[in-house]
């Protein structure tokens, strides 16, 4: 199979097994965002960037780069559309949080960091995962895992 370079600005399909997807748009950093596009039909990609995004969260490059989530358009980014601040915890200390944002880190207070995701990179599959969850109304087990601890 032939691999597919993602370029920051490609939304891409995400395919979620029952005959429906959604969509998402490459960011800076491995990061996409996930957008509110649950739909059987497919979306012009000026149509997919006019959406609610879900959230924000870097994935494997294996899942544009092995065709798993095809690119189906690009609309070029705007300084508009950040993705938010992620969370890190120590491993060792799990009173120890940092905050990333935009290719920096900095210490932060475990109040800070409430609300935000946790700086993590997902696999494709988890993705799908919670976007079925989200659709369906449930919990996702990958989100529940990430919460600070």
């Amino acid at each position: 199979m032939k691999s597919t370079r993602r370029i920051v600005g490609d939304i891409v399909k995400i395919p979620l097994g029952d005959g429906t997807h959604t969509y998402a748009r490459v960011l800076p950093e491995a990061t996409f965002a996930f957008y509110d596009s649950h739909v059987a039909e497919d979306l012009a990609a000026e149509e997919v960037v006019k959406k609610t995004i879900l959230f924000f969260v870097a994935v494997m490059h294996h899942a544009v780069k092995k065709g798993r989530w095809p690119i189906v358009g690009h609309i070029p980014m705007d300084e508009s559309l950040q993705s938010p601040p992620k969370f890190i915890q120590d491993a060792l200390d799990k009173n120890k949080f940092e905050i990333y944002a935009h290719g920096r880190s900095r210490p932060a207070t475990q109040q800070e960091c409430i609300g935000l995701e946790r700086a993590a990179v997902w696999e494709p599959e988890h993705v799908e995962d919670r976007l079925r969850d989200h659709y369906a109304g449930r919990k996702n087990k990958w989100v529940e895992s990430l919460k600070i601890r």
